[in-house]
């Protein structure tokens, strides 16, 4: 089969894991999902060059009836059936598919794909029963089918297909999730487009947009950032103003119960226990937990754990840049200045932002750091800490939203800085960072060396304090593969 992979940006690994199905000598189902607009969809499609022997995409929102006759559609095409079969049950679509495959060449791989999977699974149709027959009754029993899935509605994904409990436990032969672009994939995609911005730029649409490949593709390259995040976010009708009502029903079955943990975590910049979320949404037990192992495997939300506390106390943080960037500038504009980022991106509100953002895009590229640093081969764990002291004492509160614990018994105390210039260290600020590093030795009693790394734009400058930065990496570092 020809493919086009030298077309995509990125996606080595799903690309060899894709190859390894087409190579196998087994039947194989093939789960690929991800976030809306991740490219999910693209990733396929270019993989096999839309050679498909059966495709189908499910409708939004269609009833069980239209979704049969579509499927029938489909198969009239790809079958070169004179007339369009009508189908009542998903039991009858499948024994037909089946039909169909059977009458195809025995010496070669037969690649069936269905995108949007979660919305041909509408109440009472049976449709997932139907597959499992399908599947369990016919394709595994055979050597030459590869049956592709996917869908942006990761918890049907993984509810129905991925963790099944009934017929389906345990069929998925591979289970490929699409990510986020890195800041390196993201640097690759827009050039491609003949967007030649700079680095910082690219960082400061990255802290907008994150990584989502969809999004970069609504940029037009004769604007600059500012302009088109005017055009697409603060216009009565841009697209990415109005996306935000269908990201989260798209991916999310209760949506609402996922937008209250997300607008929780919005509002507390530092993150939040799982107790302080469930205080906060009056969700508990089964069902926050559902929504926070979603909400993380959509690379919505992060994970990590308090140093000194593997299992407990783990903090929660909101880490898709999008979300963040509507919360904080896009739902509560009017509509009315359709200029608004351009008359505001140099705002004391916009650089706080920004700062906050440089810190989350650090935290989604611990590898980066890592490989900076020379410690990639080092086994090493990245967590956070809290002091927190009560009203009234004079015991001073400390907090390291970053450090890296080695096991050649170091660890880097990250600061994160975001600047348009080399960051200055005052002397007010080496004192901070001075007691800051007594408290943390005081209340962990560790014995390990403490290192002060500073993670920056364009590096620290240098002068009297400079001296309590024991290493560095630059924002270049960032744009490592």
């Amino acid at each position: 089969m020809v493919t086009k992979n030298d077309m995509m940006i990125g996606r080595e690994r799903e690309k060899a894991e894709l190859q390894r199905s087409l190579e196998s000598d087994r039947s194989e189902f093939v789960i690929v999902y991800g976030r809306r607009r991740v490219g999910k969809t693209y990733l396929v499609d270019q993989f096999f060059n839309r050679s498909y022997d059966f495709s189908f995409v499910g409708g939004h929102r269609l009833p069980k009836t239209r979704q049969l006759r579509n499927f029938a559609k489909s198969l009239k095409k790809y079958a070169n059936l004179k007339q369009m079969p009508v189908f009542h049950e998903w039991f009858d679509a499948f024994d037909a598919l089946e039909e169909y495959l059977e009458s195809l060449p025995d010496d070669r791989r037969k690649v069936i794909f269905f995108d949007e999977m979660p919305w041909i699974d509408t109440p009472h149709s049976e449709f997932v029963d139907a597959l499992e027959m399908f599947w369990n009754g016919w394709a595994a029993r055979r050597s030459d089918i590869v049956f592709v899935a996917s869908g942006s509605s990761t918890s049907w994904m993984v509810d129905k297909i991925v963790e099944n409990q009934g017929g389906l436990h345990g069929r998925v032969t591979n289970n490929i999730y699409v990510r986020p672009f890195t800041l390196y994939e993201t640097e690759q995609y827009l050039h491609s487009r003949n967007i030649n911005w700079d680095r910082y730029q690219i960082v400061q649409a990255y802290m907008v947009i994150g990584g989502i490949p969809f999004y970069y593709s609504l940029l037009d390259p004769r604007e600059s950032l500012v302009q088109n995040i005017d055009r697409l976010f603060f216009r009565k009708n841009g697209e990415l103003r109005t996306e935000f009502e269908e990201l989260y029903n798209a991916l999310f079955t209760h949506s609402e119960k996922y937008v209250s943990v997300v607008r929780a975590l919005n509002a507390v910049r530092d993150g939040m226990t799982r107790d302080e979320i469930s205080k906060a949404t009056s969700l508990k037990d089964a069902v926050l937990t559902n929504v926070l192992r979603n909400l993380e495997r959509c690379d919505f939300i992060i994970r990590y754990s308090q140093y000194g506390n593997k299992t407990k106390g783990a903090i929660y943080r909101l880490v898709d840049f999008y979300t963040l960037f509507y919360y904080r500038f896009v739902e509560s504009h009017n509509g009315k200045d359709e200029q608004w980022w351009s008359h505001h991106f140099q705002s004391h509100s916009v650089e706080s932002w920004q700062g906050m953002s440089f810190e989350l895009i650090c935290l989604t590229h611990l590898d980066q750091i890592k490989r900076r640093l020379g410690i990639s081969g080092i086994a090493a764990e990245a967590s956070s800490w809290r002091n927190a002291v009560s009203k009234g004492t004079d015991e001073k509160g400390a907090q390291i939203d970053l450090l890296i614990d080695r096991a050649d018994r170091i660890i880097n105390l990250c600061e994160m800085k975001f600047s348009v210039n080399p960051y200055v260290i005052s002397k007010d600020y080496e004192q901070t960072l001075r007691l800051r590093m007594a408290i943390f030795k005081e209340k962990t009693n560790t014995r390990k060396s403490l290192v002060n790394t500073f993670v920056t734009t364009f590096g620290v400058a240098n002068g009297i304090h400079h001296s309590i930065v024991d290493s560095e990496v630059l924002m270049e570092d960032l744009f490592e593969p």
